[in-house]
């Protein structure tokens, strides 16, 4: 082997660790070319027979030597002429720019680089912070690397590869924050969603607004310009905290003297207790800054017991009105999700029907004696009935949104953690300020039921039986487009498992789905307040992410899907074992049916489709196409025994429900 060029400026080469950075004959005569060693990334030359390696950054403003040009025997940078010599780094504009050269080797097998052991990892502001984070239990980052946040990514693999956390590259931000508002919805608890500055953060926000609609806990982590440059017009400059001022609960820039640690807890603290968006901005240049003497925060003696009892009075006066009733029902939002047990217990000391809004879908099996469905415009028939029924409306944890459903010329109790919630939308007969679980418990200590109170357990039958007399009838059709949704949901009624996570996109589907699916025990995640199409299939990832034993099922419709069919290729990466159910009816069928409703012409609604179950299959996953009802049933199954992404792509009619 021959030494290819003199001895380097710095550092000198003992103790080296030397990397092939090039094959034998891969750079020609008068050619730089941009080389990794190790670490390391030099410009490599050859010029005269001779090989040089100098460091790839021009000191100017860090311009990749290597791929600018030999010219005067002077590696020319591409992006502002500066000019070094390719063998002793020397610049041509004085030695304040001079570049480190290093050692070359021409072996048999290639070109070696003689690099100096790394150092000892320095941790940094970004290292405080992601301590922080896992600190606090947030170990689920989806996101996209990029220039101006390669400090704190840096902190994040650093995290990963000690075991302390999982991170998910996205192909769109949108998908990550998506993915990160579904893991909250599913959890309590928040994931990260992390992009560069402009762009990457303002991809950000619709997924964000979707955590603020339903009251999931994100936390939300930007890159940004440097400081020296911030405010100025530069590239991608833009005002961060002005971008995220709506849609957080807490937004906070981290600068060089802050306190580091505490900035990332409050931003966690405030996503856990407000149940919302908790926001950092991270300057470029603040993000690599030693922070050896800095200690990472957590969450000890920070958190306070949320589960809060509710005020005599107002307990007093639901239980005097609970004890007149005769047909009380009992309605959950998503809101009383992690209480349901207690819930069931009241109801059934009451049997008063069970009913749930389209968000709480499932927090209640169908199967129930007491169970009614959901309320609303993606409900059943037999929640409305035994509503419109019933003299005695208690509510836990729903906002009686206008989609929601829920009577206002019913007496009503209103139980909510958050004192805003309470009477909302109008007054409510007796608003009561309390933690749903606690407030169900004191509920049913003090209880007294009304001697004439009724079972309304077969009545409930009753309207089952003939709402499912009707859905299979539906179900029985065969029309001319595809395959009826009724069909579709029945199937999947019967085949998805009943500890399955859900996700729900925004279209004709969600009606269909609302209307015809049985619920056992799976949790159903939806954009549910901000209705955003696109939301489905990442947040399939998102509950993947949280629930990984659990069997993942995303329903969407194509113009749902085609949002962010990319993910697809994220889902493959990763191993995501998720089945997607995709109802493709050619149109943004729910927009065409408004258009018709409002008289109309339909117009610009239809869709240019791929195979999307083809695509699939080019992505590394399954997919199979279904035409007919009969295939239906052996497609499902096929895609729910798949071990990782599968898709099944449905025809429908775009007139069918």
């Amino acid at each position: 082997m021959t030494m290819q060029n003199n001895a380097p400026t710095e550092p000198g080469d003992q103790g080296l660790d030397w990397h092939k950075a090039a094959d034998v004959g891969q750079l020609d005569e008068g050619q730089v070319a941009t080389c990794p060693a190790g670490l390391k990334t030099v410009a490599l030359t050859k010029l005269h027979g001779r090989y040089g390696a100098v460091d790839n950054r021009c000191p100017h403003q860090g311009g990749p030597l290597g791929q600018g040009t030999l010219e005067n025997d002077q590696i020319r940078c591409p992006w502002h002429g500066f000019d070094f010599d390719p063998f002793t780094g020397e610049a041509a504009g004085g030695p304040d720019f001079n570049v480190a050269t290093y050692p070359v080797e021409e072996r048999e097998d290639g070109i070696y680089v003689g690099i100096p052991p790394c150092g000892p990892v320095r941790r940094t502001v970004s290292d405080v912070l992601v301590e922080t984070m896992t600190n606090w239990g947030v170990d689920t980052v989806f996101g996209m690397v990029g220039h101006s946040n390669l400090g704190f990514a840096e902190a994040l693999h650093r995290a990963e590869t000690a075991g302390k956390m999982r991170y998910f590259g996205i192909r769109h931000e949108g998908a990550a924050s998506f993915a990160a508002a579904a893991y909250g919805k599913l959890t309590g608890r928040p994931a990260a969603c992390f992009g560069i500055a402009g762009p990457g953060s303002t991809n950000l926000l619709t997924g964000l607004y979707d955590a603020k609609s339903d009251r999931a806990p994100v936390l939300a982590i930007s890159g940004n310009v440097e400081s020296a440059v911030a405010g100025k017009g530069a590239f991608q400059d833009i005002d961060l905290l002005a971008a995220f001022a709506d849609v957080a609960v807490y937004s906070a820039m981290v600068r060089a003297n802050s306190d580091h640690a505490e900035l990332m807890t409050l931003a966690v603290k405030h996503a856990i207790l407000e149940r919302g968006v908790g926001h950092v901005v991270l300057p470029d240049e603040v993000q690599v800054l030693d922070a050896d003497d800095q200690k990472a925060s957590g969450p000890e003696g920070r958190m306070p017991d949320l589960r809060v009892a509710p005020p005599a009075a107002p307990l007093a006066q639901a239980l005097e009105r609970i004890e007149s009733a005769t047909r009380p029902v009992v309605i959950v939002g998503a809101g009383a999700k992690f209480d349901m047990p207690a819930i069931v217990e009241l109801a059934e000391r009451l049997q008063a029907p069970v009913l749930t809004t389209f968000k709480a879908k499932g927090q209640i099996a169908d199967e129930h004696p007491l169970a009614c469905g959901a309320l609303g415009r993606s409900g059943t028939p037999v929640a409305s009935w035994m509503m419109n029924k019933a003299d005695l409306l208690v509510v836990f944890g729903a906002s009686f949104s206008n989609h929601t459903g829920i009577s206002p010329y019913k007496p009503v109790i209103q139980i909510d953690t958050d004192p805003l919630a309470l009477g909302r939308f109008g007054p409510v007969t007796v608003p009561v300020l309390g933690d749903t679980g606690v407030t169900c418990s004191a509920l049913l200590q003090g209880l007294r039921r009304n001697p004439a109170l009724a079972d309304q357990r077969g009545e409930v039958a009753e309207r089952w039986a003939v709402w499912r007399a009707e859905k299979a009838r539906r179900a029985a059709k065969r029309p001319t487009g595809g395959v009826a949704p009724a069909t579709i949901f029945q199937e999947l009624s019967r085949l998805v498992p009943a500890d399955a996570v859900v996700t729900v996109d925004v279209g004709n589907h969600a009606y269909s789905f609302g209307r015809y699916f049985e619920t056992k025990q799976q949790a159903v995640l939806m954009s549910g307040y901000l209705g955003s199409i696109g939301f489905g299939f990442p947040a399939a990832m998102g509950a993947w992410a949280a629930a990984p034993d659990r069997a993942i099922v995303a329903v969407t419709g194509d113009g749902g899907f085609g949002q962010y069919l990319a993910e697809f290729t994220t889902a493959v990466k990763y191993g995501m074992k998720i089945t997607h159910v995709l109802l493709n009816n050619g149109e943004l069928g729910k927009i065409s049916q408004e258009q018709r409703g409002s008289e109309y012409e339909v117009w610009q609604t239809s869709l240019n489709n791929p195979d999307f179950a083809a695509y699939a299959r080019d992505c590394g996953g399954y997919g199979r196409r279904v035409t007919d009802p009969a295939e239906l049933s052996s497609a499902i199954a096929e895609a729910l025994d798949h071990p990782g992404p599968a898709l099944v792509e449905v025809l429908t009619d775009p007139r069918s429900y």
